[in-house]
Order: structure tokens, then sequence, then C-alpha cells
């Protein structure tokens, strides 16, 4: 645990991060974007020409589509929704009463209609299938979101608000498992790029409660999510820096994403952890930027 407070407190004082006094949720340096820059160039140069819509969704999404996409059947610990104040005058003095008597003044705030964004890829299903069928050829997504995840955590590479940046493919489970595939390749050549030890492993997501069980199995038994580890607080538990999912038909289904023969579609995604990519360059080359190798840098800022 010493070397996780250690290297976070390193963080805090060369002003990379910036501690907000609640844990995960940080502010960054001009040098932090900087590399968060420099490797979502890195990506565009390994993806850039496979022609993927950019879409840009903020860091909330509608409830209902939430609710559908049954994220709290599996992490119901995680979630994040959006509360507000919903009362007349009479409901904001007491309020303000709470406050001065250090009472709890939120528990008359009610759920609006957004949800914190739990992954950035969730709220593109219900988009596109609203589009219509999806070409025979399938269909690929570029997306960068702010997600939320409730898992307060001393360690720096476990932010409660972070940046995922995905892409998506839609099509044939060959098509999909292909794209799946072909980007294990790319993130593995990315990260030698940039200097970083990799290695490749089956995911074994933190599903929640006795049916949770099952799904954790079954998406290990099946290899449906692969994950790329790099060592950032810990050698023994690296720390999962890219994602590969294949989620078979489960999204076609759920949202209606059809071929034109009304067949249903398979999707994978590949994301990246940014926050967690620059933390495995800070851990790995140092915190100064300007001393990193040479051909890091060269990867980076060309």
């Amino acid at each position: 645990m010493d070397m996780q407070t250690s290297f976070l407190d390193r963080l805090f004082d060369s002003g990379l991060l910036i501690d907000t006094g609640v844990d995960g949720l940080y502010g960054r340096s001009g040098q932090f974007e900087d590399v968060i820059s420099a490797f979502e160039r890195l990506i565009d140069t390994f993806g850039g020409a496979d022609g993927a819509e950019a879409i840009r969704f903020p860091p909330g999404m509608n409830r209902a589509f939430f609710e559908t996409s049954g994220y709290m059947k599996s992490f119901p610990q995680l979630a994040g929704t959006v509360h507000s104040f919903c009362g007349n005058e009479l409901d904001h003095m007491s309020l303000l009463k709470c406050m001065e008597v250090g009472d709890d003044w939120t528990k008359d705030q009610q759920a609006t209609d957004i949800v914190l964004t739990p992954a950035a890829c969730y709220p593109l299903y219900p988009t596109v299938a609203k589009r219509g069928a999806i070409p025979e050829d399938g269909a690929l997504y570029d997306l960068q979101s702010y997600c939320f995840r409730h898992e307060p955590s001393k360690d720096p590479a476990r932010q409660q608000l972070f940046r995922m940046r995905e892409y998506v493919c839609m099509g044939s489970e060959k098509h999909v498992t292909d794209f799946r595939q072909s980007w294990m390749d790319r993130g593995v050549e990315m990260m030698k790029a940039v200097g970083l030890d990799v290695t490749i492993d089956v995911a074994n997501d933190p599903f929640f409660g006795r049916a949770g069980k099952m799904l954790a199995n079954n998406q290990r038994d099946q290899n449906l999510k692969f994950e790329l580890l790099i060592p950032i607080t810990s050698t023994a538990k690296p720390t999962a820096c890219m994602s590969f999912n294949y989620h078979q038909d489960a999204f076609g289904t759920k949202w209606g994403l059809n071929f034109a023969d009304g067949s249903v579609v398979h999707t994978a995604c590949v994301g990246f952890g940014l926050e967690r990519i620059a933390l495995a360059l800070f851990h790995t080359h140092g915190l100064d930027t300007k001393e990193w190798p040479e051909s890091v840098r060269k990867a980076l800022w060309g």
C-alpha cells in the first residue's frame, strides 16, 4: 500500500495531479494533459485509416437508456446518478436549515433524467439503433468520454472520473472478432513504441452478487474480454490499461441492432484508459516528460 500512496504523493508533489480532497477525483496539470493528447494522436495513427465515425457524448447519459443497458444488474456498486433539488421555497428553507446545523441536506434531492456515463460506448448503441439497419460490411465508431465509477481509492490508477477512448465495431461475428484481434496486436505494438512492458490476460470484472459470479465465469470461460496489463502501482497486480471486449449479440439483441435481413448484429469494442496509460508512462519513464527516452518522445511527439 505504501508504494501506491507514495506514487500518488509524488504525483501531487510534482503537480501532475491535483488533490481535491476526494480519493479518485483529481485535477490534471498541463503536462499530464499533454501526454494524454499525444497518446490520443498515437491512437489515431494506428486506427485513423479504418474510417471510424467519430462521436463525442457528454459524461452524462439518458437514464432510460442506462436502465435498459442492464448495468445495474452487473455493477450497481459502481453506478452514479445525478440528483437535483426539485422542491419549493419552503423546502429550500428547510434545506438551508439542515446545512446550517450540519444535518443531511441531500435527503430530498431527486433523481434527474441523467446518469453518469459508466463506459464511453453505452450511449452509442441506442443512438445507432435509431438510425436503422447496420450495413452488411459492418460499422465502426470512435468515441471518447469521461466515465464515472464509484470506487474511491488511494490508487491513482483507480479514479472515479476518468476518460475512456473507444473504438466500437458492429457487424458479423467474424468481422467483429477480427477487429478485436487486430487491436490486440496493435495495442501490444503501441505500448512497445512508448516503452511500456505489457501482458495480455483474460479479464476478471467485479460483477456484483450471486448472479454476477456466473457472468464472471462466463466472461472468463468464453474469453469475452481481454485486458492489456501494465505495472503502475504494483508489479504483482498490474493495471488494466486497455480492454478488448467481444459482446457476442448481447447489445445487438438488447438494442435491436440488426442487418437489413433482420439478423442480429454482433459487437466488439476496444477501450483505452487514458489516465491509466499516462500514469503508466509517468511511472515507467519518470515524472518529467523532458527526461523520457528519445524513442518514447519521438513516438508521442514526433
